[in-house]
């Protein structure tokens, strides 16, 4: 079987961004989290708060250096791999990209040196806006990535002269129809994904009966985010698809998979999608629903993938496997988010150690969401890679696939040891815990003393 150049480096730079994804998904939120912590730090001394920020701060800085590394062999694919893409979109995505290392990069790196080495340094306040400047950083980097990200899905303000893309208006360009929706969603799932590490993370230390206050602190946090921010992501992941639905109708119907066009369309809750008979296996389904969702109309028309020629249909299984799984790990959020609720109700939320066996489940879902979404998104605009102007085919660099595939064999490999050890020091981090650091002041509070802590009736109903 001939290795297909086009198929190899997909798959490559799939691999690539899929890994990338991760880190700013994780480090956006923590940032803001970090931010918190000191903010709080300021306002009520009290040490829990202190401890928190330099247990966090070290488990950033190794995610943010592993998400600057694997950026930086992203963006050289696009010379690589995708040479005539980029000389095709320079004009308008160079400049881009460009904004995104002058306002962001230059911002996060500035201060970022004072946020992790300047807690003794330099005065309080001026570290506090560190803090802050390198979370308004994380936010802004992903602004212009996802600004350009959403030209190549919907652009505009633009015009082609001899097959290169050519900025008219900026304004469209950088606001395009799908950016602003893609951005909430994106920034949403960023720090929901942080949420439920320090949840999970904060549940894992009460089934341990260690870092008593400071656990008490993450579950207290961590549910109340997450039980407003769900819902506000499902709202926001609503009027995304209504949007998409209005500009890449061809993706929702893969999303649903959707074969014919028709009024009162049912939600297929699982199916095996067939795309070679057009048509869907062991379907089970909800009548009138996918119209309900997309439509906001009981009896709203969905266009059907046969309306489309079959060179122009994305591929249907993994964006429809994909965007369920995205759709169920955010319902799983929003069941995390009520339960905790209602056990701080009940008072029951830092005694209730199956509650907390769940939360530590929950710690890679917004991991796995954020990548389903990506998938859902990325493949669903297929075969293109700016939509309906530009096909992947001819987006291609002229490389051999055996240089391809060598290649990918070796991102496999380096990415496996590199980053395998990233997460290993993260973890021996967690088990270590919020510990007492020496350069606490006296005047400070006393940290609780981390003790054993058996749940209510522990001893007698589980092991």
């Amino acid at each position: 079987m001939s290795l297909d150049p086009e198929i190899l480096s997909r798959v490559q730079f799939a691999f690539v961004v899929s890994f990338h994804i991760l880190f700013p998904a994780f480090t956006i939120g923590l940032a803001s989290w970090l931010a918190m912590c000191e903010g709080l730090y300021l306002w009520t001394r009290r040490d829990v708060y202190r401890r928190l920020y330099h247990f966090w701060v070290k488990i950033f800085a190794v995610s943010f250096g592993m998400g600057v590394v694997s950026g930086i062999v992203m963006s050289f694919q696009f010379g690589t791999n995708w040479s005539r893409f980029a000389e095709a979109t320079a004009p308008v995505l160079g400049p881009l990209f460009t904004y995104e290392v002058l306002t962001a990069f230059f911002l996060e790196a500035t201060f970022l040196g004072i946020m992790l080495f300047g807690w003794n340094k330099v005065g309080p306040k001026l570290h506090f806006i560190a803090t802050v400047t390198v979370g308004l950083g994380t936010t802004l980097s992903a602004f212009w990535i996802l600004s350009a990200n959403s030209w190549m899905h919907t652009p505009a303000g633009f015009e082609i002269r001899d097959g290169v893309f050519y900025p008219v208006d900026w304004w469209k360009i950088v606001f395009n129809p799908s950016f602003p929706y893609r951005l909430v969603h994106m920034v949403l799932a960023a720090y929901l994904t942080t949420a439920f590490v320090i949840l999970a993370v904060g549940a894992w230390y009460r089934l341990k009966g260690t870092a008593h206050e400071s656990a008490r602190v993450m579950l207290t946090m961590g549910v109340g985010f997450v039980s407003i921010v769900t819902p506000l992501q499902i709202l926001a992941g609503d009027l995304h698809g209504l949007k998409t639905l209005e500009y890449q109708p061809a993706k929702i119907a893969a999303m649903e998979a959707h074969w014919e066009t028709e009024r009162g369309a049912a939600l297929a809750l699982f199916a095996w999608p067939d795309a070679e008979a057009e048509t869907n296996h062991y379907e089970i389904a909800l009548p009138n629903v996918a119209s309900l969702i997309l439509t906001h109309e009981w009896n709203g028309e969905l266009t059907g993938l046969k309306e489309f020629p079959r060179d122009e249909r994305p591929p249907v299984a993994p964006i429809f496997f994909s965007f369920r799984i995205m759709v169920g790990l955010g319902l799983l959020m929003l069941v995390a988010g009520v339960t905790g609720l209602w056990l701080a109700f009940r008072r029951r939320l830092y005694d209730s150690p199956r509650y907390h066996r769940f939360l530590v489940a929950m710690a890679p879902s917004g991991f796995v969401a954020v990548l389903a979404g990506w998938i859902t998104t990325e493949i669903g605009r297929q075969p293109y890679t700016v939509y309906g102007l530009m096909r992947t085919s001819d987006s291609l660099s002229p490389v051999a696939a055996p240089s391809v595939a060598a290649t990918l064999v070796t991102f496999v490999v380096v990415y496996g040891i590199v980053f395998g050890a990233g997460l290993y020091y993260i973890l021996r981090i967690i088990r270590t815990g919020p510990e007492r650091r020496p350069d606490a002041t006296q005047s400070e509070t006393p940290a609780t003393p981390a003790r054993p802590l058996a749940y209510p009736d522990e001893s007698t109903s589980e092991t």
